[in-house]
């Protein structure tokens, strides 16, 4: 340690409660850059001793008089060179050098590298038991690993629907076995279903913001989407009756639970609306019920409301983890699911067995409905993080949703937002790719869950709640 004596450099500003003020200008480099040069070098000479706590990032902002997304920029940059670490709901503090690190690899750069708001994963599991739990189906499968490469019967075993049906039936829906198809994934699923009710130039209907893999689906097959206009509560049933008669449309697609991106869940009675009308005039439903598992008290699904006129599709990636590639369909009768069948055999000849395998083993020995408990428990309490951070009135968001749907306050624009969080090496995405038709709404989509640790969360929250406080010339200040 070099003594007082020896260094003749100038202390550290502090303010009257021993606030860490460096001196930025003597670095010569951006910022950011400076304040982990100052952290490093008031670590290496002892001004700064391993424990230390850190002045919060706004208090510093304050005192340099510099912007909040540049702090948070520097403060990252000292976690990448393992200089300093964050403690949730106790600040940011000093590590001692001679410490080893706690981890290494994939898992440090995860733990401490940027925040990916872009992705819409559900949280992984990071609970030992749980996670053990769930290796030790690979471990099984691997004893059968030989007869799983080999191709198999299109539709899954029986033991994989029997899986299916027990995984269904938590939805409260109880289709015969012939109605029911275990495709690679909802994406596949929906391709087949547009493929069979609608012909090249028919009329699909959807909500006016909507999950962008529709879109691209339609453009593929060139069917024409015509957007429904929505509220809170998703689609408005007398815009869908109005749509009917002036288009005559052939389906309707609907996410109608915890939807992606606005988070909106159609009520039971609002459900019953557009079913009468969909069988007024003859449209048939496709019911995306990707978070279907998710929520502990959902509406009844349409296809529980109506049956025979409703293609319900569950994936498993948005409820186990996105790497699950499979979906199982129920098409509306026997006879409808025979085209169906076929359409997917020829376009993907079989689910995974492999992944099919692990889905089944994870939902028969319960494995599957403990990693849907953890992630209802992890997204309400990343909910809870984000509603701390938020400003109010800012977001729309559902306590068993693990993304939220900003509108952006007036000034800023949904790119200059997307670029301000990305040098803050954060990522958003902005409405463009899920708006149907029409200009797009100043709004973005942040995702919560993934590989990213509460601690992230909440950093890459109070940036962004920063931002939104602010306008976007005070924000791009300083960077």
């Amino acid at each position: 340690m070099i003594s007082p004596e020896r260094d003749a450099r100038p202390k550290p500003q502090t303010g009257a409660v021993g606030l860490w003020v460096p001196d930025l200008k003597r670095w010569g480099k951006p910022r950011y850059l400076a304040i982990a040069e100052a952290l490093a070098d008031d670590i290496r000479t002892g001004r700064l001793t391993a424990g230390t706590r850190l002045p919060t990032q706004r208090a510093l902002a304050e005192a340099l008089d510099l912007n909040f997304t540049t702090i948070s920029r520097g403060y990252v940059e000292a976690h990448k060179r393992g200089l300093i670490e964050g403690r949730v709901g106790q600040g940011t503090f000093v590590i001692d050098p001679a410490r080893p690190p706690r981890s290494s690899g994939a898992a440090a750069a995860r733990r401490i590298g940027p925040v990916d708001f872009t992705m819409n994963l559900p949280p992984e599991p990071d609970a030992p038991a749980l996670q053990a739990r769930m290796q030790a189906a690979f471990v099984d499968l691997s004893g059968d690993l030989t007869s799983l490469l080999r191709y198999q019967g299109f539709g899954g075993t029986e033991e994989d629907k029997e899986a299916a049906l027990r995984w269904l039936k938590g939805r409260g829906i109880v289709p015969p076995r012939e109605r029911l198809l275990i495709c690679p994934g909802a994406h596949s699923a929906l391709f087949s279903i547009l493929g069979q009710v609608a012909q090249a130039g028919d009329t699909i209907c959807a909500e006016r913001i909507t999950y962008p893999g529709i879109r691209a689906l339609a453009a593929h097959l060139r069917l024409r989407l015509v957007d429904l206009p929505m509220d809170r509560f998703g689609v408005d049933p007398d815009a869908f009756a109005a749509a009917c008669t002036k288009v005559a449309p052939k389906a309707i697609y609907l996410n109608p639970l915890l939807q992606n991106p606005t988070t909106a869940t159609l009520p039971r009675a609002r459900r019953e609306a557009i079913i009468a009308v969909a069988r007024r005039y003859a449209v048939t439903i496709i019911e995306d019920d990707a978070y279907a598992r998710i929520c502990p008290t959902p509406p009844p699904s349409f296809a529980e409301l109506a049956p025979e006129i409703t293609y319900y599709v569950a994936g498993l990636a948005k409820c186990l983890g996105a790497g699950l590639r499979l979906a199982f369909l129920v098409a509306p009768s026997a006879r409808s699911a025979l085209p169906l069948g076929g359409a997917l055999r020829a376009a993907t000849v079989m689910a995974s067995p492999i992944a099919t395998a692990l889905a089944t083993r994870w939902i028969m020995d319960g494995t599957a409905e403990a990693i849907v408990q953890f992630v209802r428990e992890e997204s309400a309490a990343r909910q809870r993080i984000a509603a701390a951070m938020l400003p109010a009135g800012t977001y729309t968001a559902d306590p068993h949703a693990f993304h939220v749907w900003i509108t952006l306050p007036e000034g800023w624009t949904r790119s200059a937002f997307a670029s301000q969080g990305r040098s803050a090496g954060l990522g958003v995405i902005g409405s463009d790719p899920f708006c149907i038709a029409g200009t797009p709404p100043e709004a973005v989509r942040l995702c919560l869950g993934g590989p990213s640790t509460r601690q992230q969360i909440t950093h890459g929250l109070e940036v962004l709640a920063h931002a939104l406080e602010g306008s976007p010339a005070l924000a791009s200040a300083y960077i």
